[in-house]
């Protein structure tokens, strides 16, 4: 098929004075009546949102009452919403859960991969140890729904399926605060094996501000979406890790801000103050473009007060270093490509 996401020139990557490429972002920001508040590019095309769909995944096994069953509180649930660095600390309360669940290493079909925080995986490698399923960044996610099936008393096998049982509840949830039917070319699978599901930026932004604001929903997704919410707020370290954006922007901003990064440059933002949601997509599906654009977005929306601009500064201006660590350019927002009203 065509691809017919238009973007607009929004980050910029500099060597010496010189840009030397430019990413093409395109974003919408919507309220919970689906207002658009600000559109750039195209938002009306289908993109799969990858690991941004993760809170409302938790939101699923959460509403089926995994964390009463297994005794899972706010960091677990966190981890659940994750893709994390594979630190010590991710990956021990990963083994955790599993062995509350009755699951296994083995059970988990996301597949092994060295940690995502380098100093973790050279500890790793220093040890002589080889990466596992623990080691995946979206473990948490895996657990969370094998919490999912034992609650519902299906088997762990097939759980990768879209026809399992637990996939079944998570899709329909997904849809339900999507206003989408997932099916088609709109499903298709994750890098970590389960469903994912594409819907247009505008949707996206609106499934996000009934995050932000619990309405337009029922009652149990809006219950399960503020544990949700409250539980990355509270601890965000588990939403990814040392030195990543999510986590450093949940944390700036006091939790007002609830955000989710996903593969090929999606990111998408609760805004709790504004009772709105940000769903943007790096058309290239460059993952460096995406906090500086970001960011962009929300100092125009005047979301960010300086304490946090100031906490976030490292994101939105990043160095470009060559092979021996010196600093020989950066990545940036462009000027003015945000439209302001």
């Amino acid at each position: 098929m065509f691809w017919e996401l238009a973007g607009v020139p929004a980050v910029a990557v500099r060597r010496g004075a010189r840009v030397e490429s430019v990413h093409h972002v395109a974003a919408c920001v919507a309220d919970v009546d689906g207002e658009i508040l600000m559109r750039v590019g195209t938002i009306e095309q289908p993109v799969f949102l990858r690991s941004s769909a993760k809170p409302f995944i938790a939101a699923a096994a959460v509403r089926a009452g995994v964390l009463e069953r297994f005794g899972f509180g706010e960091r677990e649930l966190a981890l659940m919403c994750a893709s994390h660095n594979g630190e010590p600390g991710h990956v021990e309360l990963v083994a955790s859960m599993l062995e509350r669940i009755g699951a296994t290493v083995d059970d988990l079909g996301c597949g092994a991969h060295a940690p995502s925080y380098e100093p973790a995986a050279a500890a790793l490698a220093a040890r002589g140890e080889r990466p596992t399923q623990l080691h995946n960044n979206c473990s948490g996610k895996h657990a969370g729904i094998l919490g999912l099936a034992k609650v519902l008393g299906a088997p762990f096998a097939g759980y990768l399926e879209p026809s399992h049982p637990a996939q079944r509840a998570i899709l329909e949830l997904c849809e339900r605060v999507s206003d989408d039917v997932f099916d088609g070319d709109k499903l298709a699978v994750d890098g970590c094996g389960i469903p994912v599901y594409a819907t247009t930026l505008r949707k996206a932004a609106v499934s996000f501000a009934r995050f932000a604001t619990l309405r337009g929903v029922d009652d149990d997704d809006a219950t399960a979406l503020a544990r949700v919410a409250a539980a990355m707020s509270a601890e965000p370290w588990y939403v990814a890790g040392t030195g990543r954006f999510d986590t450093d922007l949940i944390r700036a901003t006091g939790g007002r801000i609830v955000c989710k990064a996903g593969a090929e440059g999606v990111h998408c933002d609760a805004l709790l103050d504004l009772g709105a949601g940000l769903a943007l997509k790096v058309v290239d599906g460059s993952r460096r473009a995406a906090p500086p654009a970001t960011l962009a977005i929300l100092s125009a929306l005047r979301a960010l007060d300086p304490a946090a601009r100031t906490a976030l500064r490292h994101h939105a201006v990043v160095p470009v270093k060559n092979v021996a660590g010196r600093i020989v350019g950066e990545v940036r927002a462009l000027d003015g490509w945000v439209p302001l009203d």
